[in-house]
């Protein structure tokens, strides 16, 4: 849980569906769309879209001190506003670095999940998400995790929401929600009110290699899926046509994806979530289903760019049973490339593929 311990900052006061990737379990039918009542919570972050200065208070854990440092904050919807993705670029004392917060949409429960991926740390484990709602303009969302066997609470809320500024605060609970101790505070205040767009162009593609190993697929794509589907105990392959947007983050060190699918069923979405641990020299990626916006992104694949080829390797769970889980990449080109998903029940002796994408950069002639 050390994400989670990192973003809750509690007693060591660090700093802060389909699981893994898409699968065969994907392929099942849209659901039928939520009552309005529920769909209403999506315009519960709406005030936080835009370019905002923040100032941060903090204990800082060396110290157990509080601590004041400024940042910014740049905020966007994706999945047609049932997610919003935020950079956060901090100046602490100890060093600048960066975050990504993603908040997802359940209009089944009308909860927010929201996650945390810090730079510091672009390898490890996504916890569990805070999850919670908006109630008379506060915003309060909950996470149980523990702290040297202590069981523990976290809590973000959110306050003093103005067109122009609001207050987020973070605490931590030892007995069970009864008192909280605040650990960390931002203060919001408005630069533009959209965000700032900063396209990044495709390199050749032989710089497709360690920290830009995915820098040839910024941009927008049209993609044709071909998937494996389950029809009773029969495999069928079933083509379906989709589009893809990618943005850098992290300076380029991380990346987010939106994937919007047309299927005979209606339009679903998902994203990707990468980033590049310049120690070990892999990637991370993440996957989050937007059928199930509330679930776990589960342990990330990991792996690496070599001679032109990406290689991730994961695990995950297929018909109840552990399977083994490989992405690749090849044939990438200035305007083309192709994503291949296998599986392998046997260690990884024999794989047996069950998705390609195949992908078309929407202005190549």
């Amino acid at each position: 849980m050390k994400n989670l311990r990192a973003m809750i900052i509690a007693c060591a006061l660090a700093a802060a569906a389909c699981p893994v990737v898409p699968s065969l379990s994907c392929a099942r039918e849209s659901q039928t769309a939520p009552p309005a009542s529920r769909q209403s919570g999506l315009h519960d972050f709406d005030f936080l879209v835009g370019e905002w200065r923040v100032r941060h208070r903090r204990i800082q854990a060396d110290t157990l001190k509080w601590v004041e440092f400024d940042g910014t904050c740049s905020n966007r919807k994706i999945m047609d506003g049932a997610a919003n993705m935020e950079e956060h670029v901090l100046n602490a004392p100890n060093g600048p670095y960066r975050a990504v917060g993603l908040r997802s949409y359940d209009p089944k429960t009308a909860l927010w999940s929201i996650r945390w991926l810090d730079g510091r740390y672009p390898s490890g484990a996504l916890d569990p998400p805070v999850k919670g709602r908006f109630e008379s303009g506060v915003g309060k969302f909950y996470a149980d995790y523990e702290q040297d066997g202590t069981p523990m609470r976290g809590r973000l809320m959110w306050s003093q929401i103005t067109p122009t500024s609001a207050r987020w605060e973070q605490a931590a609970s030892a007995d069970g929600g009864k008192t909280w101790a605040t650990n960390w505070i931002m203060k919001f205040e408005r630069v533009e009110a959209t965000p700032v767009s900063s396209p990044l162009k495709s390199p050749a593609v032989g710089a497709v290699t360690g920290v830009h190993g995915f820098d040839f697929l910024y941009g927008d794509w049209r993609v044709q899926h071909r998937y494996l589907r389950l029809k009773g105990d029969q495999k069928e392959w079933v083509d379906v046509n989709g589009t893809c947007s990618n943005r850098a983050l992290m300076q380029g060190s991380a990346n987010l994806e939106e994937h919007v699918f047309h299927t005979s069923a209606g339009i679903t979405r998902a994203i990707a979530l990468r980033s590049y641990d310049s120690k070990s020299g892999q990637w991370s990626i993440w996957w989050l289903d937007g059928r199930d916006p509330s679930g776990d992104m589960g342990p990330p694949v990991r792996g690496r760019f070599e001679n032109g080829v990406g290689t991730f390797l994961g695990e995950t769970r297929f018909a109840d049973k552990p399977v083994r889980v490989r992405l690749s990449w090849s044939r990438i080109t200035p305007t083309s490339a192709r994503w291949e998903q296998a599986y392998s029940s046997d260690e990884g002796r024999t794989w047996e593929t069950n998705w390609v994408m195949e992908f078309r950069r929407k202005n190549a002639n």
